[in-house]
């Protein structure tokens, strides 16, 4: 128990670190008040975390529902009716969990997830590179191709990064750097246990922050304040209860609520359930978690954000990378990253103030690259053509759309796959010489089937005897059925005589024993 204890804490630590900046810039994306990114991530520590049906899954304010939030805001006028649209949007998943509509999570193709943990890997270390160096007009966290925060996309903002290099910050990044590898690498060695448990990425931060608030002035060097966290208020827990934004009941009587509310549940649902199936290849158990208790924790969280003015929420695969990277052993890693930003806003927030946002970039890059490892490449390349190509297509589609686009792209070529795979499988054998003919089915026969079918009753010549061997227990679509009857039917014309092999299997008339 202690030592999971410890590694939960440790890895708390972590995702506080990374979940602090990309609240505040999700929110900032959004169009919507930074208190409001804040109650979302605490509430998706301390709730959804709690109710998770992940062990490791860490939820909060996510960057693919920023222009879905900004939209949804002008939809119903202000933020004080979109948080009633929020709550609402909560009270729509519980209703889906109910109904056990996180089956939808089952058809996910295992090279879509992979392409798509890839692909975010990929967009942290693209995304997080300018800020590293010292250009933060875009916010942390964003996850699209086109940035509209300054016009830029994810690789025009990449080569104007170095165009606008802050030395300052390139100095904190490059010492971050090298405090968390070394202390990754030699940390066990210490002699002193409890030293052994302090995250590389706390040192980093403090590191970062003692050489930019002191060392930089032996240098005659200074920090701009653009480049350290920026929080809305700097007076605690009082200035952050007055910054709740109270939801406008009244926005109720509105049609448009509802399409912000359904919109919000089905978006935020499904991603949900992609950062779970993430969430699950990632775990070091491998452990299957259940789709549908994810989704009533969603729901409730939502609904309770909306209450609070917090924006939307979902469970986000960056904060749970971060999570199982640091070694998380359980939801508690979780539920403390909450625990830990409402005691820091509350209680710390002029230390919050003083950290660097290039520490916290590369803390994200080096996430990143832990998601996108070259021998991952090597690794789909040879599972074959069938697993490579929709994982290569996923990472592309995403790097140049969204998550949820991306993903849809890579699903469709994925069914592709899996259409051009079912045709050459041998699901259907026509065996014989002569005068007499079997047909058999080797596996249950779905509609992709139905043309080889065709093909293999025309081979048979007129004046042939046929048998049709349906099997045991085997399942036939309603198009296949429907072939079958009507090649038994039309047989007599060609002078075909077709014997039916009976079986236990009820999927037609001519089938059943």
């Amino acid at each position: 128990m202690l030592p999971n204890l410890r590694s939960d804490i440790r890895a708390s630590v972590v995702v506080f670190l990374v979940a602090l900046p990309l609240c505040l810039g999700i929110a900032l994306a959004s169009r919507a008040p930074l208190a409001a990114g804040l109650v979302a991530g605490i509430i998706g520590g301390l709730v959804a975390s709690s109710l998770s049906g992940s062990r490791l899954s860490v939820s909060g304010p996510a960057a693919g529902l920023a222009v879905i939030v900004a939209n949804g805001i002008g939809e119903v006028g202000s933020y004080e009716a979109f948080a009633v649209a929020v709550f609402l949007s909560g009270l729509i998943q519980i209703v889906f969990s109910v109904l056990k509509a996180g089956v939808i999570g089952n058809f996910f193709p295992t090279s879509v997830i992979t392409g798509m943990l890839s692909a975010i890997g990929l967009l942290l270390i693209l995304k997080q590179i300018p800020h590293a160096v010292g250009l933060d007009s875009a916010f942390m966290g964003s996850m699209e191709f086109f940035q509209i925060e300054d016009g830029e996309n994810t690789f025009s903002e990449l080569i104007r990064s170095f165009q606008v290099f802050d030395l300052e910050c390139v100095v904190i990044a490059v010492l971050s750097f090298g405090v968390i590898q070394l202390w990754d690498r030699f940390s066990e060695r210490m002699p002193v246990k409890w030293l052994r448990t302090i995250p590389s990425a706390l040192l980093a931060v403090l590191a970062g922050i003692v050489v930019s608030r002191y060392g930089f002035h032996f240098f005659g060097m200074d920090l701009d304040p653009k480049h350290r966290v920026n929080l809305p208020f700097s007076g605690g827990i009082g200035d952050l209860v007055a910054g709740l934004t109270r939801p406008d009941w009244s926005a109720l009587s509105q049609y448009s609520t509802y399409v912000v509310a359904i919109t919000i549940a089905m978006v935020g649902s499904l991603e949900s359930l992609l950062s779970l199936d993430a969430a699950d290849k990632i775990d070091p158990k491998r452990q299957n978690s259940s789709k549908n208790r994810e989704l009533l924790a969603q729901g409730v969280s939502n609904s309770l954000s909306g209450i609070l003015g917090g924006l939307p929420i979902t469970a986000v695969i960056v904060r749970t990378s971060a999570n199982v990277n640091a070694g998380a052993e359980g939801r508690l890693s979780g539920i403390l990253h909450g625990v830990w930003l409402l005691l820091a806003v509350a209680f710390i927030p002029e230390a919050l103030t003083m950290i660097p946002l290039s520490v916290l970039a590369v803390i994200l890059i080096l996430v990143g690259y832990k998601l996108t490892k070259p021998a991952l490449y090597r690794k789909m390349y040879a599972k074959g053509m069938d697993q490579f190509v929709p994982f290569v297509v996923t990472i592309s589609a995403i790097l140049f759309t969204d998550l949820l686009k991306g993903v849809a792209i890579g699903m469709l070529v994925g069914f592709i796959f899996v259409i051009k795979r079912s045709h050459r499988k041998a699901m259907i054998m026509v065996e014989g010489e002569g005068a007499f003919f079997l047909l058999r089915f080797m596996k249950d026969i779905s509609f992709l089937q139905k043309h080889d079918l065709v093909l293999h009753l025309r081979s048979v010549p007129a004046g042939a005897t046929l048998e049709i061997d349906g099997g045991v227990d085997l399942h036939f679509d309603p198009d296949i059925i429907e072939v079958l009857e009507e090649f038994i039917e039309g047989a007599p014309k060609s002078s075909i005589t077709v014997h039916v092999k009976k079986s236990r299997a009820a999927v037609s008339p001519f089938f059943r024993g």
